[in-house]
Parts: C-alpha cells; sequence; structure tokens
C-alpha cells in the first residue's frame, strides 16, 4: 500500500494543465482566468454626480440658506455644456457629468425649488457627492490577475472595463464510468439485487462544482466487453475516473481490463479507510483514476485526489487545506491506515470550532455523508483522543 501522500503526489504529478480558450466575459463564470485583465476605459470617464440634486460652486453655499439660480440640467446619459457662474446651479443626476465652475452636489433633499430658484439649506464643500474621473479605475489599469476562479462579481468588473472576451483555462473534461451488474439509473425500474447508480450522479456534479466539465459514458457491465468500448472512448477526456470495480473480487474488473488494454500502473491501494482499493495510472497517455464503489469512498476518495487532481489542470492550488478543530467526542486508537471520518462541526461559546464525528462510518451510507460537513483526519496509528483534544480537519 501506498501512503495518501505519496499517491496525492503521483495523481498531482501526472495530469496535464489544459490549454487556454477565449470566452465571452457573460460566460465566464466559474472559469479559471488565463491572462490579466486590463481596463479598456477610465471609469467614470468624467467627474460625475453621486447624488440627485443641484451642482454648485461650494463657495456660494458656504453660508445658507442662500438662494441660487438654475441655468440648465445634467441628466445621466447626457449633460450640460455650459458654465456655472456665481450664485448659479444646475439640476443635476445620479451619473450625469459635474458642469465646469461646479466642484460640489447639494442633494435634492437639502433644497427648495421655486420656478428657477433653488434654496440650498446645507452647506457643502468642494468634492462633495463628487465621483471624480477615474474613482473607480483608469484606462490600462490592472483589473483581475490571471489566475483567480472568476465571480460574478469579477465578470462585472471586466465588462464595466469594457472588455468583451477573457482568455480561460479550458475545463478539464473528466470522462465517467460507473460498473457493475446490479446498477440502474435513477427512476428506471429495479430489477431483482439491483440498486441505483448514485455515484455517477454525485460524481459527475462534485466535478462540475470543481471547475471541470463531466463526461458520462454510462454503465459498464461486470464483462470485458462492456467496459472495453468504454475505456477506449475515454481516450480524448484529460482523465478517466471510473467507479466500482478497484478491488480484488472476481467480479471486479476495472484491474483486469486495465491490464488487458496496457495500463501504465501507478498504485493500485492506498493506506487510508474508506477508500483503500484506489487505481491511479495511465491508459495510452490518458489519467486513470478507480475509485472504490461505496458511496462515501467515492465521495472522501474524489475530496482527496480528484479535487486537487482538477486543480492542477487548471493551475491551482493542489494543497488540501487542514483545518485546525476541537473534538466533541473520544475516538479510539487507529490502526495503520489514514482515517477520514465523516463529522458535523458546530462553533461553541468561546469560538472554536467543534466537530463529533457520526458513531458509525460505514462507507455505504450515503446519508451520514450527506449531513456531513467536514472529514476528521487521523494519522495512521494514531493514539486514542478524548473530546477537547484538537483534531485535524478537511471541509466537504
Amino acid at each position: 500500500m501506498i501512503s495518501v501522500a505519496k499517491a496525492i503526489s503521483q495523481v498531482i504529478e501526472n495530469v496535464k494543465k489544459t490549454d487556454t480558450v477565449k470566452v465571452s466575459v457573460s460566460d465566464a463564470l466559474g472559469h479559471v482566468l488565463a491572462e490579466d485583465v486590463t481596463a479598456r476605459l477610465t471609469q467614470p470617464w468624467a467627474d460625475v454626480s453621486a447624488m440627485d440634486g443641484y451642482a454648485v460652486r461650494a463657495a456660494d453655499v458656504s453660508t445658507v440658506p442662500v438662494d441660487l439660480t438654475v441655468i440648465g440640467e445634467s441628466p445621466a446619459g447626457g449633460c450640460y455644456d455650459g458654465m456655472v457662474a456665481k450664485a448659479q446651479a444646475v439640476r443635476i443626476f445620479t451619473g450625469a457629468p459635474v458642469p465646469k465652475g461646479a466642484d460640489a452636489i447639494v442633494i435634492q433633499e437639502d433644497t427648495v425649488r421655486d420656478g428657477d430658484t433653488v434654496t440650498v439649506q446645507e452647506t457643502a464643500t468642494p468634492g462633495r457627492f463628487v465621483r471624480p474621473a477615474g474613482l473607480d479605475f483608469k484606462s490600462g489599469s490592472m483589473l483581475l490577475k490571471a489566475g483567480r476562479v472568476l465571480s460574478a462579481r469579477d465578470l462585472g468588473l471586466a465588462a464595466a472595463g469594457n472588455v468583451p472576451e477573457l482568455t480561460v483555462k479550458r475545463r478539464p473534461r473528466i470522462a465517467i464510468i460507473a460498473t457493475g451488474d446490479e446498477l440502474v439509473m435513477p427512476g428506471e425500474a429495479l430489477g431483482p439485487n439491483q440498486i441505483i447508480s448514485s455515484n455517477s450522479v454525485m460524481l459527475a456534479a462534485y466535478v462540475t462544482s470543481l471547475g471541470a466539465k463531466a463526461v458520462d459514458l454510462g454503465i459498464a457491465r461486470d464483462a470485458p466487453a462492456s467496459l472495453t468500448p468504454l475505456l477506449k472512448s475515454a481516450q480524448n477526456a484529460d482523465m478517466l475516473v471510473t467507479i466500482g470495480g478497484a478491488s480484488v473480487g472476481d467480479y471486479d474488473l476495472v484491474n483486469q481490463v486495465l491490464d488487458q488494454e496496457g495500463v501504465d500502473l501507478g498504485f493500485y491501494k492506498v493506506a487510508m479507510r474508506p477508500g483503500k482499493p484506489l487505481i491511479f495510472g495511465h491508459l495510452h497517455g490518458t489519467p486513470v483514476l478507480g475509485l472504490p464503489g461505496n458511496p462515501v469512498s467515492v465521495g472522501v476518495t474524489s475530496a482527496i485526489f480528484l479535487k486537487p487532481a482538477i486543480n492542477a489542470m487548471l493551475g491551482l492550488d493542489t494543497t488540501t487545506t487542514l483545518e485546525p478543530a476541537t473534538l466533541g467526542s473520544d475516538l479510539g486508537e487507529n490502526d495503520q491506515r489514514q482515517d477520514y471520518l465523516r463529522a458535523t462541526s458546530a462553533v461553541n461559546g468561546s469560538g472554536e470550532t467543534v466537530v463529533t464525528p457520526f458513531s458509525k462510518q460505514d462507507s455505504a451510507m450515503l446519508a451520514k455523508f450527506a449531513d456531513a460537513d467536514c472529514l476528521i483526519v487521523r494519522a495512521p496509528h494514531a493514539k486514542p483522543a478524548k473530546a477537547g483534544d484538537a483534531v485535524d480537519i478537511v471541509r466537504l
């Protein structure tokens, strides 16, 4: 058996970064930015009003109340081309350019209008409620650095900078094959001794959440003639992930068929629980990750191995972040395998994160896995632990 750390390193080192593509800014959500984005304009392009009110000379409203003559209007999307002189004002709206001569905005709530006369009731200093040109950014300013996962806010910023397309990392194509005679898809009629193929649904959703593209190739039955064509159809993927059939039972054919097809095997057992029967290798240049068949094993091994693999393809950080927490219940001594215990977390009155493992940790219990929000990581041969002891967790 190989250690978890060595297995992760081997997976990360044996996947390739994806190339780059250009996408519309409106289609770039969740993509990894591959090139820096700079502004193509200055925002705002001129001194503009931050409020609805009147553009004035601050010197004219240093003492109030004072009457000013309204000489025009500056609407959003328009402007007033004249000059504001002594004792004059221009009606102005949010986002409209400040007229020449004016250096402050008096909000409309602080005024009383009577025909062409406005009575200003509050003073204003120079720059009051004025957004100067370039307040947000200037033409050529750096807006977004390469390497970030693009959020809705990022896309709004790029659009505001007049950038219509972004160069991003291509989403990795992750081919998925579930294996087993017992599997049927959700909604199909269950025959004798059959179960629902929930793993492929869960895995495809997880792949998508990581910024990759899931390609579900379907279910391979427990016969080489069923599995072999599906393996070959995955040759254009950035990674192939199989579910089930990775152990050593008579009907666990993934290892056998991969060997027949000429797989370059890296490892096939990892010292962890759940997830010991885990395969990694290359099939005709395509990385292959063979996951166990139990639902929790699929979920845990995906979080520990598939997530850093996809991050490596996208040029993101591949480190699995461990957070400190306080144990909420006693734990016994661990054996030679690294343990990942499903648990729930809560913050106590002292602000500490307290994590409580489920009393049953069976790798077939998907309901408990759905309830969990973290994994307690226990090293091989860890000593018994008491409630209140410090532990490390991986967030789900």
